[in-house]
């Protein structure tokens, strides 16, 4: 499994593959439960790289 870890991380992976979002943005797809996540602890946030390929994927309608 690829994951990495942060908001931050995740911004540097969205914009490697075209899919640029604004940290706001991603603030509110965690707290609509819309992106793919583990929250392992409270102040930790887990994305595993190939559910987040897939995300994407059915957000550019492929």
């Amino acid at each position: 499994m690829r994951k990495i870890n942060g908001i931050k991380s995740l911004m540097v992976y969205l914009r490697s593959v075209d899919y640029p979002l604004q940290e706001e943005e991603i603030i509110l797809l965690l707290e609509k439960k819309q992106i793919p996540h583990l929250r392992p602890m409270k102040n930790l946030i887990v994305f595993n790289l190939d559910h987040i390929d897939w995300w994407i994927s059915e957000r550019r309608g492929n």
